[in-house]
């Protein structure tokens, strides 16, 4: 490792740099960095606010809080608390408000800044729920919904959600002696009679108790109670037994290896059962809702009818997830979501709690599968749904193609978009007086996070931080202040406050990067973009070395995860390769960092990109990254190399795999080899299912490519991965072996799992991924 060190060095000192990155600081990620401000948020009187934080380098996080009063940030301490606005929000209008801390009920007066112990258990208390009456909350103990009136401190059961079945009285079974002694005894006669007297008085004087609702085997969800209390809504769930898979552990405490049970891989036989109930409390009645009626439940997929054993299915009707009712403030409106579990399908209905009937107010359906912001991609995410006055709600659609923000009112059925154009909505929040909403949009850039105000009658929206960058906004309670989490592309995340108008100066309030970090000048990547094959604009971000550093070779990178987004004007969650890519090109390299087909940040279209094909659209787009490099910055087209760790280490195996010739070199980290192996939520999205659409399956694998490998392949994989399974690069290291393939290396990293935590790991990992590209890619 130290002659690795000094190589870096003398290459850097020869081509005349001062500033010197070293993979074995680099690699420590934030500890290098600094660590950044997280999860900012207001405290509950609106004056102080909090995040947490760690500047000193300790082992994890802890909250801090910050006023006016303060010259900089302290800790928050049991003898200096500070209170939360978050779990709080909902009761922002009283002066008392209720919380729960580890299953026990607080309550927290504002004005007085006085907290007090309301109800202490050992069953936790769970779930706090604000009433229409003022004086009302309800609350969940032990799976049922209780009532609490904080005026006289009456506690009342509302619902008796039960385990199990319902219980049938056996009859005692007659037997000879037991007639006989009826028969004979005049005493065992009278004492039966003189029982079931004071039985049948007992049960008439007995308190009512709400009526048992058993839940079988099935697990009970999503309980919610109506703000009036008058209905309790409730979801059955019935979920496979799916054979999960096991992840073995190598490097224990005790000698021993330790196999570690680990998620199921996709399959139909994934699907759930799900029953939505609501329980009546005054007519202590149980009913469930009927949802057959959907708009397209019944409509088969159009793939199916590429395959002879489905295309004449009869009596289709896909499965669906319902989520928990959003009501209005006066508590008389309910509307809800439900998914379709292949996902392609999302409603918005309304519900009418006393019949149980629904109203549909909204379908969305796409035949590749619903997401974008604002819409979660998993059937079992609730999405941007709420209440702006009580008759109407908001919410967010691709039905344009981008995510937009739209408003459907319950009395005249009419649907509005509030937004429009070649760009998302992000963040929605309404404003305390409904009339507008507080978004988050990508309107000056796909890779900016801008901040607007949004008039809801004009439509008109007003910009408060435009600047590129993100803007991740936190309006204080009586929106007079803006709490922002700001970052740029060579800048980490760091915490501003600032007046809640249009171009408002920021103070800064936490300085977090390290003075080791700040030594380096680091780069600016330029985020370009080029056209695709079929005419796409594709975005990327490009890393250039000094004119008399340049060495003609070039290195595309290939982000993770399939849709996320890192050609974009903020820090990036891949520091660690932000700072490689600055190492590369200080030794010459051009370094690629491309938005491929699938990321986020570019509408529907661009998601949907790679239905029924990963490792079509999204590795062409690498491809014409490429010839981009070739045609427009002089890069030799015979030494460009290519990384990226899990989809990008997919894509990796696939460049190589089914385009061989095109990569000098290529390194995969934790890979997808065969998706019929990868899970149920992210897979089955984009290429169905393996027993209904093999043949997705088949042309997205890069083990069916494996007899292809001509270039120098580096694979590198956690042991205890319980995300890409270490099986999956096993398997694809024994069809190399049984095809005697030579050109590839496989580097096994025994404690990491998906996401590396050692930097002796990290370091380990890139130093032979640089190896990689200076053997191959530099002229000899």
């Amino acid at each position: 490792m130290k002659k690795f060190s000094y190589f870096v060095l003398l290459f850097l000192s020869f081509f005349g740099h001062s500033q010197n990155l070293l993979l074995e600081e680099i690699m420590k990620g934030n500890e290098f960095i600094g660590h950044q401000p997280e999860n900012h948020r207001w405290s509950i009187d609106g004056q102080t606010v909090l995040f947490d934080w760690n500047p000193n380098n300790e082992i994890g996080n802890t909250t801090y809080f910050w006023n006016t009063s303060l010259q900089s940030p302290q800790k928050v301490t049991t003898s200096n608390p500070v209170y939360d606005l978050n779990f709080m929000a909902s009761q922002k209008d009283y002066d008392v408000v209720y919380y729960t801390n580890q299953g026990v009920l607080y309550s927290y007066t504002k004005s007085t800044k006085k907290t007090k112990k309301v109800i202490q258990q050992a069953d936790r208390i769970n779930a706090i729920e604000r009433g229409l009456n003022s004086n009302v909350i309800f609350f969940q103990q032990n799976r049922n919904v209780y009532q609490f009136n904080t005026k006289d401190f009456s506690i009342i059961q509302l619902t008796n959600f039960k385990p199990g079945k319902e219980g049938k009285v056996s009859k005692e079974e007659d037997s000879f002696l037991k007639s006989q002694q009826d028969e004979l005894f005049q005493f065992v006669r009278d004492y039966e009679a003189s029982s079931n007297w004071y039985q049948a008085k007992s049960k008439n004087k007995r308190e009512k108790f709400p009526k048992e609702i058993f839940y079988d085997k099935s697990s009970l969800e999503q309980v919610k109670v109506s703000p009036d209390g008058k209905f309790v809504t409730f979801r059955l769930s019935d979920y496979p037994n799916q054979t999960s898979t096991n992840v073995e552990h190598f490097i224990t405490s005790d000698g021993f290896t330790e196999s570690k049970k680990a998620r199921a891989k996709v399959s139909t036989d994934g699907f759930s059962k799900h029953k939505f109930g609501i329980f009546n409390v005054e007519k202590d009645t149980t009913y469930y809702v009927s949802f057959s009626n959907l708009s397209g439940i019944k409509d088969k997929p159009k793939y199916f009818q590429e395959y002879d054993n489905l295309k004449d299915i009869s009596d289709y009707e896909t499965g669906i997830v319902m989520m928990s009712p959003v009501y209005s403030k006066d508590g008389k409106n309910a509307v809800l979501e439900i998914r379709s579990q292949d996902n392609k399908h999302r409603w918005i209905v309304q519900l009418d709690l006393v019949s149980g009937k629904i109203s549909e107010l909204d379908h969305q359906h796409d035949e590749a599968w619903i997401a974008g912001p604002g819409i979660p991609n998993y059937s079992f995410g609730g999405g941007t749904l709420d209440f702006i006055d009580n008759a109407t709600i908001y919410f967010q659609s691709e039905a344009t193609g981008f995510s937009h923000l739209y408003t459907y009112n319950l009395k005249t059925k009419k649907k509005e978009q509030l937004t429009k154009g070649n760009w998302e909505v992000r963040e929605v929040k309404l404003s305390n007086d409904a009339k507008s909403f507080y978004i988050t949009t990508t309107t000056t850039h796909p890779g900016n996070r801008s901040f607007y105000k949004l008039d809801i009658a004009s439509k008109k929206m007003t910009g408060i931080l435009t600047k590129d960058g993100n803007y991740e906004v936190e309006v204080s309670p009586d929106e007079k202040t803006l709490l922002v989490r700001y970052s740029y592309k060579n800048k980490p995340w760091e915490l501003y406050v600032g007046a809640n108008k249009p171009n408002s100066d920021l103070k800064q309030i936490t300085f977090s990067t390290s003075s080791e970090f700040k030594k380096y000048n680091w780069k600016t990547p330029e985020v370009i973009s080029f056209k695709a094959e079929d005419g796409t604009y594709v975005y990327a971000r490009l890393y250039q070395p000094k004119t008399e550093n340049k060495n003609k070779a070039a290195v595309i990178f290939v982000h993770g995860a399939g849709y996320l987004q890192n050609a974009h004007n903020y820090w990036s969650t891949y520091h660690r390769e932000y700072m490689f890519h600055n190492l590369l090109s200080d030794l010459g390299y051009t370094v690629l960092d491309i938005d491929y087909r699938a990321s986020d940040g570019y509408g529907r279209d661009f998601r949907t990109g790679i239905y029924r094909h990963m490792g079509g659209k999204d590795l062409s787009d690498q491809l014409d990254g490429k010839k981009y490099l070739v045609q427009n910055l002089g890069i030799d087209a015979n030494r460009v190399g290519i990384y990226g760790g899990s989809y990008g280490g997919f894509i990796t195996l696939m460049a190589l795999l089914t385009k061989p010739g095109e990569f000098k070199a290529g390194a995969a980290l934790r890979s997808v080899t065969d998706w019929a192996h990868y899970n149920q939520g992210y897979t089955s999205n984009i290429l169905n299912f393996p027993e209904t659409d093999p043949e997705a399956y088949k042309k997205s694998s890069p083990i069916y490519f494996a007899n292809n490998l001509q270039d120098r392949l580096l694979m590198l994989h956690g042991m205890v991965d319980d995300n890409v399974q270490f099986q999956d690069i096993v398997r694809l290291t024994q069809r190399f072996i049984e095809l005697g393939k030579k050109d590839w290396d496989l580097a096994v990293f025994p404690v990491e799992a998906h996401g590396f935590t050692e930097t002796y790991s990290w370091v380990d990992e890139y130093r032979r991924i640089l190896n990689l590209f200076n053997e191959n890619l530099l002229e000899k």
